[in-house]
């Protein structure tokens, strides 16, 4: 059974750095596009960066410039580096990979990892 397990959240004082992990188990990690989303309290789950199987990435607008999605096929992980953290930025960050395999597209979810930011 295919994990993506989230590790790295926490609890951060406004301007300050976190970095998140994700590590991904039983899938062919190399070729699936990778990604992070986030939801808060009362809201739904939005994307904040994802990265494909190139190495292209892309950013929420409300996160680019501060935050670097980057991959290490080797090691079957994914990173977000959040750099000056606000109270926005608070809630759950989920690791994401989707990709087409054997024909089906597939697409699978960590549990999650909460990140709290106080201001």
């Amino acid at each position: 059974q295919v994990q993506l397990v989230e590790s790295g959240g926490g609890v951060v004082q406004a301007g300050g750095s976190l970095r998140l992990s994700c590590v991904a188990s039983r899938i062919t990690f190399s070729s699936y596009t990778m990604g992070w989303y986030r939801q808060a309290p009362g809201n739904q789950r939005e994307l904040v960066a994802t990265i494909t199987t190139g190495g292209n990435t892309n950013y929420a607008d409300s996160v680019k410039g501060r935050f670097t999605i980057s991959r290490d096929n080797a090691k079957n992980t994914v990173y977000l580096q959040m750099n000056n953290l606000t109270p926005e930025d608070t809630g759950v960050y989920y690791c994401n990979a989707r990709g087409l395999w054997g024909g089906v597209n597939r697409n699978y979810w960590g549990q999650g990892t909460q990140v709290t930011v106080s201001s």
